[in-house]
């Protein structure tokens, strides 16, 4: 039996950023501890930013309220703030803080993924400041 070859023409590969989701925020006490601390507004989405002040690895939570839509408005939102979160929060992201991203009603869903990642950056940019 042989070895099958990986393919030569970039299909398949791995992803250009190999960087593992960071720990989510799961308890409830998080996200509001979160949301007391610093705020900045995007087009697509709400940050809450928190410094904890240790120096353990980022952490970062997502949601969505039913005002954004039904489930399956909700889970594309969060779908596409988690992979935003993924590519952006390495460069941009400082460890000992917690993040959670908010999804906006029509908007998070339906905003070109570049600029969802544009003001990603931008708004963890200003919240570092």
């Amino acid at each position: 039996m042989t070895v099958p070859k990986a393919p030569q023409d970039g299909q398949g590969a791995a992803p250009a950023v190999p960087f593992r989701m960071p720990e989510v925020l799961c308890k409830r006490a998080d996200f509001l501890r979160a949301a007391q601390a610093r705020r900045q507004g995007a087009a697509g989405f709400h940050l809450q930013a928190r410094a904890r002040g240790d120096d353990a690895p980022l952490r970062v939570g997502f949601t969505c309220s039913k005002k954004v839509g039904n489930a399956v408005a909700r889970n594309r939102a969060k779908r596409r703030l988690r992979e935003a979160a993924r590519l952006t929060l390495p460069a941009h992201g400082q460890p000992g803080w917690d993040y959670v991203l908010v999804g906006k009603r029509e908007v998070t869903a339906t905003l070109p993924f570049e600029t969802l990642l544009a003001d990603l950056a931008r708004t963890l940019d200003k919240v570092h400041r």
